[in-house]
């Protein structure tokens, strides 16, 4: 991380990954209902990661129903993989319904630096108050005119989750940064889009957005890291990382103090 950042390294809070353990743990006892409009090559991995994590996936899409799927549902995920005309409408309908019933949603931008239509679209739902933005590098980039992600954060009012080999979670003020996971990760299609929904199952049973973001990236950072030292390739590290997940239990979350920073930003 660069910018304002540098050089404003606090101690971090002991207490952050006995949070995420406890996020983790309340959220299977409730086992929330996560409505995602994600993209079709998405669909099947992330509701199998939901699943696995112990929350509940509903996927439709169609403009003429999504309004009442969202209206029951704990939270939301915009994802923009999949950007066609009637997913345009349906996410439209989708944030008008999770606002006006006091939903959070989540926006994944998917490939915004690749398309104007597609950036254009995702500026108007950042406008629109996603309680977290997750993104990789080349999306923020794009959706922020290349602010770091803490000043993009600020800006947005949003949290910033921004994925990589170095994951930085950042609400403008804050900012935790981790390098976990494991390189398979990036061999597994959908595995951010997977991420984005789980950031919006946490969001369900962490008030503060940037603890929820935190410990969603730290659980699926922990189940890749478990997943990466028994897979052999791409194919076996899928099965075996919803297994990874499914199995992941709070003493998991110990193990990442000696892989986490925490920043403040400068005023």
């Amino acid at each position: 991380m660069t910018g304002d950042l540098l050089g404003n390294t606090k101690a971090l809070d002991p207490d952050l990954a006995e949070r995420g353990a406890g996020a983790l743990e309340r959220l299977r006892r409730r086992a929330p209902r996560i409505h995602c409009l994600t993209n079709a090559v998405a669909q099947s991995f992330t509701a199998n990661v939901l699943l696995a994590l112990g929350a509940v996936p509903s996927m439709t899409a169609a403009p003429e129903e999504v309004a009442a799927f969202v209206a029951g549902a704990d939270a939301l995920l915009v994802n923009l993989g999949t950007l066609d005309r009637d997913r345009r409408e349906a996410m439209t309908i989708a944030v008008d319904t999770a606002l006006a019933d006091g939903r959070r949603f989540v926006l994944d931008p998917v490939f915004v630096e690749r398309s104007p239509l597609r950036l254009s679209f995702a500026k108007q739902l950042v406008a629109r108050g996603p309680a977290v933005i997750r993104a990789n590098r080349a999306e923020c980039a794009a959706l922020s005119g290349d602010d770091e992600p803490a000043a993009f954060a600020a800006r947005a009012a949003a949290v910033v989750a921004q994925t990589g080999a170095a994951d930085v979670v950042t609400n403008g003020q804050r900012s935790l940064r981790f390098e976990r996971g494991h390189p398979l990760m990036a061999r597994v299609t959908a595995m951010g889009c997977a991420t984005s929904a789980v950031v919006a199952a946490f969001l369900t049973v962490e008030p503060d957005p940037l603890e929820a973001a935190f410990a969603a990236l730290a659980t699926m950072a922990l189940a890749g890291d478990r997943a990466g030292r028994e897979a052999v390739g791409p194919g076996s590290f899928v099965p075996t990382f919803l297994d990874a997940l499914y199995r992941l239990d709070g003493a998991d979350f110990s193990r990442l103090s000696p892989f986490l920073t925490q920043e403040a930003a400068s005023s």
